[in-house]
């Protein structure tokens, strides 16, 4: 792990979890007067960018990493974010607050918003902190970039269109009132459960290997980033939540039977 910058690292570290940590203290500003706390997940997308951008400029300002890899693990990431608060915002406009945090807010101990800041802010701004650990340590990594770091965007970009392509067209059919109560089984939808979501795996695990590019140190420092994912994602408060609540929509038995839960695939002939 020689070579790699431990202690502007280190500082950077701090700055990143400043830039967390300030998006989201503005949210929860924003979600009091507001008087709905779901804002917090559009500020989820923003965290990364505004982790990014900080990371990248504190790197470039003491004069470690590569530009050609600060300049695109901050891009992507970026653009990663930007899209993903941008769709949820635009998703939830005109929604009161979401049935998740009403159900969360309903057993807080003592005042419901200062719980919202213990448990679902500050939790959220440490999460964001620990997953953009890859562009974190990319950004400083000493080299210059290699093939290995394109080979970690076009992962990444793979994760990009099945989360904007199965958004899309998500949207598409919740808009025709003609599939009103069925269940989405078309375009990506017919290949995985959740294209998002494995979306979302190949944009985290496409940005550690950018992080790879940078040395063996980046590598190992940010590893638990795409394995945290990878967990939330499976088994924590993305699939398995998502999927305990659509059990009982109708078809929804013969539509998990025949699409893979995760990773894509081509639905299976019914029996």
């Amino acid at each position: 792990m020689s070579g790699f910058p431990w202690g502007a690292f280190a500082v950077g570290l701090g700055w990143a979890a400043a830039a967390a940590l300030a998006v989201m203290l503005v949210t929860f500003a924003f979600a009091l007067r507001k008087g709905v706390h779901r804002v917090v997940d559009v500020a989820w997308g923003i965290g990364f960018a505004a982790v990014a951008v900080v990371t990248c400029a504190a790197a470039a300002a003491t004069g470690e990493g590569d530009t050609g890899r600060q300049t695109l693990a901050g891009a992507l990431t970026v653009v990663w974010g930007v899209r993903l608060a941008a769709h949820i915002a635009w998703r939830g406009r005109g929604h009161g607050e979401d049935p998740r945090y009403d159900a969360m807010l309903a057993k807080a101990p003592g005042s419901r918003n200062l719980y919202a800041l213990r448990m679902v802010y500050l939790l959220q701004g440490a999460l964001v902190w620990l997953v953009s650990l890859p562009v974190q340590a990319a950004a400083y990594g000493p080299g210059a970039t290699s093939l290995l770091a394109w080979a970690g965007a076009a992962v990444w970009a793979v994760g990009l269109a099945f989360e904007a392509v199965g958004d899309a067209q998500l949207a598409r059919f919740k808009a025709d009132p003609a599939n009103r109560g069925r269940l989405m089984d078309r375009g990506l939808w017919s290949l995985t459960r959740h294209p998002n979501y494995f979306g979302d795996f190949c944009v985290w695990w496409g940005l550690f290997l950018v992080a790879c590019d940078a040395g063996p140190g980046a590598a190992a420092v940010s590893v638990v980033s795409p394995l945290v994912m990878t967990y939330l994602l499976i088994g924590g408060s993305g699939k398995r939540l998502l999927e305990r609540h659509m059990a009982d929509r109708p078809g929804w038995t013969a539509y998990a039977a025949r699409t893979s839960g995760f990773f894509p695939r081509p639905p299976r002939r019914s029996a």
